[in-house]
């Protein structure tokens, strides 16, 4: 176990999970990610493999057959799966979005049809909030949905859709007019729909198709695509919640923990950037003697171990405080700006440690600086963790004169 990055007040049960997961990591998916990212290969085995430990129903309540773990337990794990290989936990990430917006705001109805079948790992979940045009300002999402009879028809394109391809319930965030008078603030007339659909491309149910994969920098493996609707038809009862002009808060509920699952996605890479970066500094030998005995390599695993620590520590922060049922956003923006910022600076040095090695594939470095990239946009921008950070600031430290 490492020094770094511990976790004070864990259960038993929280330690043997979190143990398990390790195991896990360090002799399935640590051995093979390098190459499987290589050939943007999914890795199925590896999904199999957690969907046996049942991560994938890690945090749905018992009643319907999940393991009722805290959103703790879950982002330590993440940790743990991205310190692997970050695509894998980005694989349960969108999953386990779902999964909570279901529980958290689902009709009783949808929980009972879905949220089993989500823990056992058969319905594989996906989100889908980004359009071409979007980019940061959810407000302007373009794609619609008009009421007709018992149904509603759906048109429009959705972008960066993570588990597009692989995923079978979708929660698609749309503007819905139905109800709500010109006039409304875009916010408040939007809805998230559950769609269903068949795993896969192409046309994957009438009406919806998902083109293919985007080919990416990094973030390899897992499925990144888009989504076009086009006179998709779903029925009145698959409304999340039952009622329309809800779905920003009900997806802004959904990123808040997915900010926490970023950040330790972010720890996860970070400290296995640091491991390779102290691994390697003892290995290689300059002027006589191992790299790490040079004051100036020691000064820089020094700034990667504080980074490590202090990040960790936000991150469980911010989880520890959504599972107290408090509210969260100031905390998880932190972490998230934080761990990804920390992340990127803990790579580079490693890669900076491992010289003209680093830009070789042969190293597991080399994937690393270009996966990490990928957490300073995931789940909102350093920009906007930042004006979501200054607003709580305000609001929190109002001046009374």
């Amino acid at each position: 176990m490492s020094r770094l990055a511990q976790t004070h007040g864990l259960t038993d049960v929280q330690r043997e999970i979190l143990s398990t997961v390790r195991d896990f990591v360090d002799k399935e998916i640590i051995p093979v990610a390098t190459g499987l990212e290589h050939r943007d290969e999914y890795p199925q085995d590896i999904v199999d493999g957690l969907r046996e430990l049942g991560l994938f129903g890690l945090m749905i309540p018992e009643e319907y057959g999940g393991l009722g773990e805290s959103l703790l337990t879950y982002a330590l794990c993440v940790e743990e799966i991205a310190r692997g290989w970050m695509s894998v936990s980005g694989i349960i990430n969108t999953h386990f979005i779902v999964a909570y917006m279901l529980k958290q705001h689902g009709t009783q109805e949808q929980k009972d049809h879905f949220l089993p079948r989500m823990a056992a790992g058969d319905i594989r979940g996906a989100f889908s909030m980004s359009e071409p045009a979007l980019g940061s300002d959810v407000s302007a999402i373009s794609s619609k949905a008009v009421k007709d009879g018992e149904e509603y028809v759906l048109n429009g394109q959705k972008m960066w859709l993570t588990n597009g391809g692989t995923s079978s319930l979708v929660a698609v965030l749309v503007r819905s007019d139905e109800g709500h008078p010109e006039g409304t603030a875009p916010h408040k007339s939007m809805t998230t729909f559950l769609v269903e659909k068949e795993p896969g491309f192409g046309e994957v149910r009438p009406g919806l198709t998902i083109p293919g994969k985007i080919d990416k920098m990094g973030y390899k493996g897992v499925d990144t695509t888009e989504l076009i609707m086009d006179g998709l038809r779903i029925p009145a009862n698959r409304v999340l919640g039952g009622v329309t002009g809800r779905g920003f808060y009900q997806m802004m509920d959904g990123v808040e923990v997915g900010r926490v699952n970023v950040a330790a996605r972010g720890c996860g890479v970070a400290q296995r950037a640091f491991e390779l970066g102290v691994q390697y500094a003892q290995q290689r030998h300059t002027f006589g003697k191992q790299i790490a005995r040079h004051q100036a390599i020691q000064f820089k695993l020094a700034e990667m171990a504080t980074k490590v620590e202090a990040a960790h520590a936000m991150m469980v922060n911010a989880a520890r405080k959504k599972d107290s049922g408090e509210r969260n956003d100031l905390e998880a923006g932190m972490a998230k700006y934080l761990a990804s910022e920390y992340c990127k600076e803990v790579v580079e040095d490693a890669f900076r440690i491992h010289g003209g090695y680093g830009f070789s594939k042969e190293y597991e470095i080399e994937r690393l600086y270009r996966e990490a990239p990928m957490l300073l946009i995931g789940e909102g921008t350093a920009e906007i963790q930042k004006m979501i950070i200054g607003r709580r600031l305000l609001e929190e430290y109002r001046f009374q004169g």
